[in-house]
């Protein structure tokens, strides 16, 4: 048995009773003293969210170069300094120092989160100590204290509720439920979710009607704030991309690995000098690197978000562009997000009316019907737009379609109030009206009690009847609606007699004129984007904290196939390993809390899906942070914006769209790069391997093979704006290592046997000594290099895929330069020599044939199973 005091510490407060609150506690309902305050504050520490003290800005820096890619070009930044190269090493540091920039800064704005989050706790507050109110600073709010909070409060901390006088609060950064929540005193059960905790009150939520006393139970660092705080500092966990390119770095490493102790030991085993064996590993290593592997990313992910932000979508961390092209699953939050987060006038409906699946103010009625239902909405706009106490949202939505009201005038009006939870205004009408110059009492309010105090209603004729004939009707009605999600009020009349006093008429004995129905709309074209988005094969799963018949509605619009729905309720039930296996199941989570959102991510992202989650709350933060791609838009709460990975500026959710093939062309391109490189870089260095060992001289000096590094990777670097095949991007793109490896096998050796072709042609037909060998090699390898990118960038045949101007421009430079370059004084320096017009003649052959080849064998590779 738990005791009091393990309850409350355990955030169940809820469920206990004032007494047992206080009691666990060690308080009193007329607070703490000053002394007690002091000391716990001394234990406790300040109410306030803090940072954190996390790492120093030297070892965020000094992370960033952790990741084995960037290891592998640090190695290969050493070897070319070790053999003279300045320029290639110089070059190749810039790149990983750039990158390593990139992700210092992307990994250091995780503060400017918790810096928005720090505001949400207001400077003063009302609390009682010493047995009187006094005003203190929010920081100095200890657990224990009693406070008073009224109307535009901002709660200081995380509360249970003592007493209430007609309490609500907006509670939508927490839940995002767009009306005002409900407050009043007593215990819940345990296992009620937070959106429903009628008797807490959650720190940065706003006061907005009544007034109300509560205990603090957990300030700052222990409240739901406070864990969302947390939850978005420090460094974000690698998304899937991220992910994916250190495998692939580890991947190399190993081949490299292998390599250059293989060639080395051989080399040596032919008694061939140990030192330039050494240097020509080396160097063979270093041609295995990717070295412009940081560069076409980042290259790849500028241009990305250049072309984004001319479509007013901002990008924040340049990796979500590449994330977008791998997200299968996109979350999203409902209020703000998909619907416009407030109330809307959806319908009318008289109890004579039958059930209707689907609510229109148009649906053709009988004529004493539709005089009836205009007649009850002509009442529920005179009793939102006359009465002049609290307005809620439903007020507004009802009067936000103006309506004259000429000659009408107020006389009494019955306030608001949570006991009788209605709202009553009398008023004189104009001859013309459908109340024929009557004097009307209009009372709204909570369908049970506006049935409570009604005793007619009329009927499908148009008829007056005693309500008890169709009251079992009027609750099917509510029930229905109900269950499609809207929220109903009920409408009732009375006319006053000419000697009866409006002041201190009752709202009793009522005729009943019906319902009305609310939603909070979807905006504008989001059904075409989400369908959109679903052919893009992407699935939408909706997270939200409103109940789950409104969240069953919202999906039903977006013609969302739903079999399950998960409540917050079920997910606290779950272990980690339980919801991960059944959280692909679902595609609806209703009832949930800030931190149950960010378990959903992660337990998707554990399942295998990349996963994208689109909100604008603070409630929000933990899942954006959580997620491979955050996305909010420009009107979300500051924390939302800096939390996500992408802003949208404009409220129109087509953009996501671009986004996702702006994201696939980014990755398609990128695997493009990882291709021609493992595969060529593999082919050469299996070529270099196999014929140093019978050749009596080394097949290219170290510098001829660094020179033949730069000219290959001259139409490589184009390749991040290289134009994508449509069939790349009509699906995601994820990294998959054993096709990766499967290429780099296939065409490595396909390049490595016209390699070995090359040889016999230079050495049996052209009798070529070690100059004209390693010039002919040169020139055969760099022009092979570059025309087989044509083949390699597309799945289709070369010539019916549309090439990148600039890729193009630069296959013909470096082809024009390797041929060249052995008839000039540079290529002298290099040790190239001129080569014969007819071995010229038989090395276009060669790559002639090459090309064919690996055209045929991309065909074969890509009809069996291989593809991204």
């Amino acid at each position: 048995m738990q005791t009091r005091k393990a309850l409350v510490m355990k955030a169940e407060v809820w469920s206990l009773q004032a007494d047992e609150v206080l009691a666990g506690l060690s308080t009193a309902a007329s607070g703490l003293s000053s002394a007690e305050a002091e000391k716990r504050l001394g234990t406790d520490g300040k109410n306030r969210l803090t940072k954190g003290n996390g790492d120093s800005a030297l070892r965020v820096f000094l992370r960033q170069f952790e990741s084995p890619v960037t290891l592998l070009l640090l190695f290969a930044t050493a070897i070319s300094f070790l053999m003279q190269d300045t320029t290639d090493a110089l070059i190749i540091f810039a790149i990983v120092l750039f990158s390593a920039v990139l992700s210092f800064f992307q990994e250091y704005r995780a503060g400017v989160a918790v810096e928005e989050l720090l505001k949400v706790v207001g400077d003063k507050v009302t609390v009682c100590r010493d047995g009187r109110e006094q005003e203190i600073s929010a920081e100095d709010l200890v657990r224990g204290d009693v406070i008073v909070l009224r109307v535009g409060d901002l709660v200081p901390a995380d509360c249970y509720l003592l007493s209430a006088s007609s309490l609500t609060a907006n509670e939508s950064a927490l839940t995002g439920e767009t009306f005002p929540a409900e407050k009043r005193a007593g215990a819940l059960d345990a296992g009620t979710v937070l959106a429903k905790r009628s008797n807490c009150l959650y720190m940065g939520t706003g006061i907005k009607t009544g007034s109300g006393r509560a205990v603090v139970v957990h300030t700052a660092p222990e409240s739901e704030f406070g864990k969302i705080s947390k939850s978005v500092q420090g460094k974000e966990a690698p998304t899937d991309f991220e992910r994916g390119v250190q495998k692939f770095g580890a991947f190399l490493i190993r081949i490299t690995v292998v390599m250059l102790a293989a060639i080395f030991l051989f080399n040596v085993l032919m008694k061939k000098p140990i030192f330039d064996s050494f240097m020509f590993a080396l160097a063979l290593s270093v041609g295995l690197t990717p070295q412009l592997l940081p560069a076409i990313i980042s290259i790849n992910l500028a241009k990305g978000a250049k072309r984004m932000a001319e479509q007013k979508v901002i990008v924040r961390k340049l990796n979500a562009i590449e994330n977008f092209g791998s997200m299968d699953v996109l979350c999203s939050d409902k209020t703000g997000t998909i619907t416009r987060g407030e109330a809307a006038l959806s319908g009318a409906v008289t109890a004579g009316e039958g059930l209707q699946d689907e609510i229109s103010e148009g649906t053709a009625l009988p004529e004493s019907l539709a005089v009836e239902r205009e007649r009850l909405l002509l009442a529920a706009y005179l009793n939102a737009k006359l009465q002049e106490g609290y307005r809620n949202p439903l007020d507004d939505a009802l009067t936000s379609r103006a309506r004259p009201i000429d000659g009408y005038r107020k006389v009494a009006e019955i306030p608001y109030s949570f006991e009788s939870r209605c709202l009553t205004v009398t008023a004189d009408t104009p001859e013309n009206s459908l109340f024929h110059g009557a004097r009307i009492m209009i009372t709204k309010g909570a369908l049970e009690e506006i049935l409570a105090r009604s005793v007619s209603v009329v009927n499908a004729e148009g008829q007056g009847v005693p309500l008890d004939e169709m009251k079992n009707d009027i609750e099917t009605q509510y029930a229905h609606y109900a269950g499609l999600g809207y929220r109903a009020i009920g409408v009732a009349t009375r006319t006053l007699s000419a000697d009866e006093d409006a002041a201190a008429a009752k709202d009793q004995g009522l005729m009943f004129q019906g319902m009305l129905l609310f939603l909070d709309p979807l905006k504008d074209n989001v059904q075409n984007t989400v369908a959109a988005i679903r052919r893009e094969g992407v699935s939408l799963k909706i997270i939200t904290g409103d109940n789950a018949l409104i969240a069953a509605n919202i999906a039903g619009q977006l013609d969302m196939d739903v079999k399950h729905i998960m409540t917050g309720g079920e997910i606290a039930s779950l272990s980690k390993e339980e919801l991960k296996a059944r959280v692909r199941e679902a595609e609806l989570f209703a009832e949930v809390d800030p931190g149950q959102k960010e378990a959903i991510i992660l337990a998707l992202k554990d399942a295998g899906a990349v996963v994208g989650y689109m909100g604008d709350g603070i409630n929000d933060a933990p899942a954006l942070h959580a997620a491979d791609v955050g996305i909010s838009v420009e009107s979300a709460s500051d924390i939302a914006k800096s939390a996500a990975s992408i802003v949208l500026l404009e409220q129109d959710l087509g953009v996501l769209l671009a986004g996702i093939r702006e994201g696939r062309k980014t990755f398609a391109n990128t695997l493009k790069y990882i291709f021609m490189t493992t595969s060529a870089n593999f082919g050469n260095m299996f070529s270099m391997a196999g014929i140093s060992l019978i050749l009596p001289f080394l097949p290219l000096l170290p510098k001829q093979i660094l020179s033949t590094n730069v000219l290959t990777d001259m139409p490589e670097v184009q390749i991040a704006d290289d134009v994508v095949d449509a069939e790349w991007v009509s699906h995601p793109i994820r990294w998959d290592f054993r096709m990766i490896r499967r290429f780099m096998l296939l065409f490595g050796l396909i390049s490595s046997s016209f390699d070995y072709l090359t040889f016999y042609v230079l050495l049996r037909v052209f009798h070529a000594d070690a100059g004209l060998f390693r010039s002919g090699w040169f020139v055969e390898s760099v022009v092979s290099a570059a025309l087989v990118v044509l083949v390699i960038r597309t799945a289709k045949p070369f010539f019916k895929s549309r090439v990148g101007k600039g890729l193009c421009f630069a296959t013909i430079l470096s082809i024009f330069a390797a041929i060249a370059l052995p008839y000039t004084p540079l290529g002298a320096l290099l040790g190239l020599v001129p080569l014969p017009g007819s071995l010229l003649a038989a090395l276009g052959l060669v790559v002639v044939c090459y090309m064919v080849t690996a055209e045929i064998a991309k065909r074969w590779f890509y009809r069996n199973g291989n593809g991204i």
